[in-house]
């Protein structure tokens, strides 16, 4: 490999990489917009959901970063009887406004990169 440049195969993982790191907030919020979930809970839906697609191995530090931006609040709760808790992860009215302005910008953005990619090349070309 050459210096300053990468593989095809580290090209593409980072762009999946990125792409995940740029929608992995939003996704978080729309899940928990649905109901107030814990981490392990979190990582199965999204990646029953995406059909094994979307998988995010650091959820923790996602979360975090929407907790101090106001976006979610985190509880626990008691599960069994011995007292053991679980930390419940919930979506604020703050982080409800900022998912509907994600949204809002992903799909205008989806939007933009499609009529470039059907202007673009030719179909013969990709």
């Amino acid at each position: 490999m050459i210096m300053g440049r990468t593989s095809n195969k580290d090209a593409r993982s980072s762009f999946e990489d990125s792409f995940k790191r740029a929608t992995s907030p939003m996704m978080t919020l729309l899940l928990l917009n649905e109901r107030p979930m814990y981490v392990y809970s979190l990582s199965q839906e999204l990646e029953k959901r995406s059909n094994s697609n979307y998988k995010m191995n650091f959820l923790y530090p996602v979360l975090y970063r929407l907790q101090e931006q106001g976006y979610v609040t985190e509880y626990s709760q008691e599960i069994t009887e011995s007292h053991r808790t679980r930390n419940y992860y919930a979506i604020t009215e703050e982080g409800k406004e900022y998912l509907r302005f994600m949204l809002s910008k992903y799909r205008e953005l989806l939007e933009a990169v499609d009529t470039v990619i059907e202007n673009g090349l030719p179909a013969e070309n990709l």
